[in-house]
């Protein structure tokens, strides 16, 4: 956290642009009506514009772009920063889960954002990550060189702190289990200045379409039948876990006073829960526990 002047309209006009060539993306890849668009305005200048998508190939999609203005950052964007508490705040960012209909596909979810509090201290913030049902260790292998891609410009050991910093973070810490095969996350960032900042986040941005795309493409006409949409459900509901039990994300959005259906949009629209299950040993089912959720070197 440091002392500098710097606008955050930037930020916020990047933001805004990137949800508007991700939605065009894959609302042409889906096919069906596209995402819904709205635009909630307050009186202070604040603008939340979230979109979703109910479609053929993408069950559930949305993306959610959001400037605030607040007198006081909520506690769960102050826990880290003790320092930061009752300040006032400005913020930008935004956030997107794809929950595809087709088991074969991956769950993707990224997010950035940007911290502006008491007009000089401010930190970036996101990442992206994959959480696969029927992996494929290509498809996991393209997501962890793109994400190095996004990072190298900017220095080599960025991409080997920000997979740790992820796999640490989305680990269901009550289950002692991680929720897929990572990707890279970053918090309180401000290393190099706002500039050089601002710029890795761009790019982290930038290769968020690269990564998931060519996965999304090659996956959405696989076949699958009721046991692999079962297990696929089934899995959902550990996604559900996590964000209501552990994301920092959800914790914010609530505590922040956001518009609640903006908040839960990204649960999956449907999920299940069975008891003390597990799966048959030597399955494609037992392959994601034992193959591909335990953290690992990908490239």
């Amino acid at each position: 956290m440091v002392n500098e002047s710097v606008d955050i309209k930037p930020v916020r006009d990047y933001f805004f642009s990137l949800q508007t060539t991700i939605c065009e993306k894959l609302g042409t890849i889906d096919g069906g009506a596209g995402f819904s668009i709205e635009d909630i305005h307050q009186d202070n200048g604040a603008h939340a514009r979230p979109r979703v998508l109910d479609g053929p190939v993408i069950e559930r999609g949305a993306v959610q772009f959001s400037y605030s203005i607040g007198d006081q950052l909520p506690p769960a964007a102050s826990a880290r920063n003790p320092e930061l508490a009752g300040k006032g705040f400005e913020a930008a960012a935004i956030s997107m889960i794809m929950h595809p209909r087709n088991p074969y596909v991956p769950t993707f979810h990224a997010n950035l954002r940007f911290f502006l509090v008491d007009r000089s201290h401010w930190h970036f913030g996101g990442g992206f990550d994959l959480t696969p049902y029927y992996p494929f260790q290509e498809d996991v292998v393209h997501w962890h060189r793109t994400a190095r891609d996004a990072c190298d410009p900017f220095g080599s050991d960025l991409y080997p702190r920000f997979k740790q910093w992820c796999d640490d973070y989305f680990f269901l810490s009550h289950r002692q289990e991680a929720r897929g095969v990572g990707g890279i996350f970053f918090d309180d960032w401000t290393e190099g200045g706002f500039e050089q900042a601002f710029a890795l986040t761009r790019s982290i941005g930038d290769h968020i379409l690269p990564a998931y795309v060519p996965i999304l493409e090659r996956r959405m006409d696989h076949e699958y039948g009721e046991r692999e949409e079962d297990f696929q459900l089934y899995r959902r509901g550990r996604y559900a876990e996590f964000n209501l039990a552990i994301d920092r994300g959800t914790r914010y959005g609530i505590q922040s006073g956001r518009r609640i259906e903006s908040v839960l949009a990204s649960m999956p629209p449907r999920a299940i829960w069975r008891y003390n299950w597990h799966p048959e040993p030597g399955t494609h089912e037992a392959a994601l526990y034992t193959d591909f959720l335990p953290p690992k070197d990908w490239i």
